[in-house]
């Protein structure tokens, strides 16, 4: 007689780095309430601007967000059975893609002025 063993839960492995690499984009790109971003306090420390325009313009850190959000989709991707993988590469699935999104409209606005 075979005994078959059914695995309930989600071991914490290489694929929960995606769940934590996305919050780290999340909170590095977004502001909350009044306060600035922590990816704008870490610009500025650096002492790159975080705006295209001193505080106002284009918002730098979303695109710097990328350094996260592209590694969690792909560790996720690539360990989807470790706790909190799944969730990971999909919210910095879509995250990627609305990144990209305004990265290719940004292009095409430059473009346009010139012609």
């Amino acid at each position: 007689m075979t005994t078959i063993e059914v695995k309930k839960t989600k071991d914490i492995g290489l694929g929960s780095l995606s769940f934590v690499l996305c919050l780290f984009g999340i909170l590095f790109t977004f502001e909350f309430g009044d306060k600035s971003g922590i990816g704008d306090h870490i610009l500025h420390t650096i002492g790159i601007s975080a705006w295209s325009n001193g505080n106002s313009g284009i918002h730098y850190t979303v695109f710097y967000s990328a350094i996260f959000f592209i590694p969690s989709f792909m560790i996720g991707h690539i360990y989807p059975d470790n706790r909190g993988a799944k969730a990971g590469k999909i919210i910095s699935g879509i995250l990627s893609v609305l990144t990209l999104s305004a990265l290719i409209t940004f292009i095409i606005s430059f473009l346009s002025a010139w012609v």
